[in-house]
């Protein structure tokens, strides 16, 4: 009878003495690299994932401070973020909810979920299903009056959907800023979106015009309403102009935030 253990050793010798450039090592040593170097990869990728959520948390205090025109380089980012009170907002309403922590709710993620969240069939922005909940943030002077809203966006431009932020006064009808944080559009052409001269020109912009219509535009030429209400096209970037048209349309409409827009006319917030 024979010994097993006394076979794995003959087994193994005989893997040992093969040449190096055989097929059963060549195999061995290639599987084994794979599994080291996948095994550091995801060590890393653990190991990093706190500070990579510390970088993303800080990226959206920048973009939401710069909206806001707050941002300075060198500035303490969350000493200067704290002035900002988050709130999570159901949008068919316009209400402040607490169902959620506006410090950890995700309404990106929501849009994920059929019960936070709807399907949209008419969707100008593209983004296919809705969060009914969104985290914004209101900035307040300090004798407590509100000062801006701080509104997140996206919507589909050419390549890519844009993410970003639009800042309001405490009306809820004039524009202080816009903010793109992510879009993969092209460089040169769909990405002067970050360009700050273009971004410049929605500062004062209006949202609607006295009778409420909504009609702020981003165009080649001038609406009829007028100038107040108008932002260059991007040159060269007719889909992509078009597609931050027809998001931050969609999001300050009914469809969007147009029921807290309400609320901040009427000095209700």
């Amino acid at each position: 009878m024979s010994d097993p253990q006394n076979g794995n050793k003959g087994m193994i010798r005989r893997f040992l003495d093969l040449p190096p450039d055989s097929v059963p090592k060549t195999v061995f040593v290639a599987v084994a690299l794979c599994l080291v170097a996948s095994m550091a990869v995801s060590s890393v990728a653990v190991y990093l994932r706190p500070v990579q959520e510390v970088n993303k948390l800080k990226d959206k205090q920048v973009n939401i401070l710069e909206v806001a025109g707050m941002y300075e380089p060198g500035i303490d980012v969350a000493e200067a973020f704290a002035v900002f009170k988050p709130h999570v907002l159901e949008l068919e309403n316009g209400a402040f909810t607490d169902r959620f922590d506006p410090l950890t709710f995700d309404a990106l993620a929501a849009a994920d979920d059929p019960e936070l969240s709807v399907a949209l069939a008419d969707d100008p922005a593209s983004i296919g299903r809705k969060s009914r909940f969104v985290t914004v943030y209101l900035l307040r002077d300090e004798k407590g009056a509100l000062d801006k809203v701080i509104l997140p966006i996206h919507g589909y431009g050419l390549w890519s959907t844009l993410y970003g932020f639009i800042a309001l006064e405490q009306n809820g009808n004039d524009i202080y800023g816009l903010q793109f944080y992510q879009h993969a559009e092209t460089p040169g052409l769909g990405a002067e979106v970050d360009n700050p001269r273009w971004k410049a020109q929605w500062r004062d912009k209006k949202v609607a015009d006295e009778s409420g219509k909504l009609q702020i535009t981003v165009a080649k030429s001038v609406p009829a309403a007028g100038q107040e209400f108008h932002v260059d096209a991007l040159s060269g970037a007719t889909l992509t102009s078009r597609g931050v048209d027809n998001l931050v349309r969609f999001w300050l409409s009914d469809a969007g935030y147009g029921p807290f827009l309400e609320k901040l006319k009427a000095g209700t917030i």
